[in-house]
């Protein structure tokens, strides 16, 4: 079990490490965290370099999905097997399955929080059709992931390298059209999330949206994460909302 310092922060180490592309890998720890869903997030810190949101790309053991962006990504990056992270969580709210199918959307690295959902429902026998959308074929990441758990994948890169040309609402349509009464799951750049909210809601399909932001204090004080007015405005949901408290996942029922 992890060993928790000082009621925050729970000590993990590393266990193994899996390289997701040239920019991305995920760090195996060496157990789970109490408590955690798929959709939530965690803060991990490392003494003198410091503290950024991870959401969990799995929970058996615990797994963080690493973007080689910016000091703190950098150095966990550097970490090896053997090595300490301290981590703060679970926060947030996550995804909550419901029905028998699901349709997964994932835009980049967005797709990390989603292996862990596929993995929740593929183990309830549920039907899991995954979208994954990226730049380049070099750029997707754990397409293998969610095919060993028997999921459908379907891709999109915008070179064509991987799957169809364009954009992943292209998989997602065609998806979509295969089961109607599916709900959609949803994670990666607003711009991204705002086309599936839109998409899902000409159809009347339900959505469950996880919105990436600036989060610094991760428990609603900084108020650094809050959603646009505008971004609210389009979603149909209150201002003031903030990612790290009242989200990630935004649940639309419209």
């Amino acid at each position: 079990m992890p060993h928790k310092e000082n009621g925050l922060f729970q000590v993990f180490i590393v266990n193994k490490i899996r390289k997701e592309n040239a920019h991305t890998q995920t760090l195996m720890m060496n157990a789970s965290l109490p408590d955690a869903f798929a959709g939530q997030f965690v803060m991990a810190w490392l003494p003198g370099i410091g503290e950024k949101p991870f959401s969990i790309s799995g929970n058996d053991p615990l797994n963080l999905t690493v973007c080689d962006v910016g000091p703190v990504s950098h150095a966990l990056c550097q970490l090896k097997a053997g090595d300490k992270l301290w981590v703060r969580g679970p926060l947030g709210k996550g995804f909550v399955l419901s029905g028998e199918a699901h349709i997964l959307v994932g835009g980049g690295y967005g797709a990390a929080p989603l292996s862990f959902l596929a993995k929740q429902a593929r183990e309830l026998g549920q039907e899991v059709t995954v979208c994954l959308g990226a730049k380049t074929k070099a750029d997707l990441i754990m397409v293998e992931q969610f095919e060993d758990l028997g999921c459908q994948v379907l891709l999109a890169t915008e070179d064509g390298s991987a799957g169809k040309q364009g954009l992943v609402s292209l998989p997602l349509l065609r998806a979509m059209e295969q089961n109607m009464a599916a709900g959609v799951y949803a994670c990666g750049p607003t711009g991204m999330l705002l086309a599936v909210r839109q998409l899902c809601r000409s159809v009347q399909v339900p959505a469950q949206l996880s919105f990436e932001a600036l989060i610094r204090c991760g428990i609603g004080l900084c108020g650094s994460c809050e959603l646009s007015e505008e971004t609210c405005q389009l979603l149909g949901i209150s201002s003031g909302f903030l990612v790290c408290h009242d989200g990630p996942v935004v649940i639309l029922k419209d």
